[in-house]
């Protein structure tokens, strides 16, 4: 790990005050969120960061999702850079981020080439659907999301990808299409297209009514199971700490400015 662990850590507490600030704007409108992936992960097994993760990792239902996009740069302080394709005409993803105005992030895939776009420590927000429970609509998912990976910007998850935004568009549009609401229990939810990085699903109720979890000494939204959101993302025992030679940030250096 080549960055320092106190400059991570403030770096950790400045992206802590980014969830803070962005779970108070979900309260005052009413938008569902949870933590995701490595940031949920790192609540159930220490209750806070992973001590070398250095990013926060957030789903939310795609009509609060949008609904947040709508809102957010009229209610995030000035210290958050909220990062879209529109806001960020470099920025080459689908999905936002809240970026921050006080540190910088290097990216393995960035280092050595210049960059555009903002590049502040992040927070990623994934839009969240559903799909009806058959085999046939989880392959043709696998099948889609696969195709988006190909033509999606080079990042920590597509490493050999090659940006087609009028073809990644059509893609994302075909596996949103499917979405079927929230009412039917007998449902899986899904990443949406726009996020090429993870393509699981899982139990819709096993994520509703979501819960509140522990995370670095405050209480946020999370799956009402963690367990089994865990479970269908990763597939190592996530609950042992890695070899130390594995315990790896996704970017080369960060920067407090």
């Amino acid at each position: 790990m080549a960055i320092d662990l106190k400059i991570l850590r403030k770096a950790q507490l400045i992206m802590l005050d980014k969830l803070i600030e962005f779970d108070e704007i979900c309260k005052k409108y009413n938008l569902n969120y949870w933590l995701d992936s490595g940031t949920l992960l790192g609540a159930v097994r220490h209750k806070g960061f992973i001590p070398w993760d250095d990013d926060i990792d957030i789903s939310m239902p795609i009509e609060d999702y949008y609904h947040f996009k709508e809102i957010a740069q009229k209610e995030l302080s000035s210290s958050i850079f909220f990062q879209s394709k529109k806001s960020d005409k470099e920025f080459k993803f689908d999905y936002i981020k809240l970026r921050s105005n006080r540190a910088k992030i290097i990216e393995f895939h960035e280092n050595n080439k210049d960059i555009k776009y903002h590049q502040g420590i992040f927070v990623d927000i994934f839009p969240m659907i559903t799909l009806p429970n058959e085999t046939f609509y989880k392959e043709f998912y696998d099948d889609i999301f696969a195709l988006i990976r190909k033509v999606s910007a080079v990042s920590l998850h597509t490493p050999n990808g090659i940006s087609h935004p009028t073809q990644r568009a059509k893609l994302i549009e075909a596996i949103n299409s499917l979405h079927q609401g929230w009412s039917n229990k007998d449902l899986k939810v899904a990443y949406g297209g726009q996020m090429p990085d993870l393509s699981a699903w899982f139990d819709i109720d096993k994520i509703f009514p979501l819960s509140k979890i522990e995370f670095e000494g405050k209480l946020f939204n999370a799956p009402n199971n963690p367990h089994h959101y865990l479970e269908n993302i990763y597939s190592f025992n996530y609950m042992e700490l890695p070899p130390k030679d594995a315990r790896k940030t996704h970017a080369k250096d960060v920067i407090i400015t």
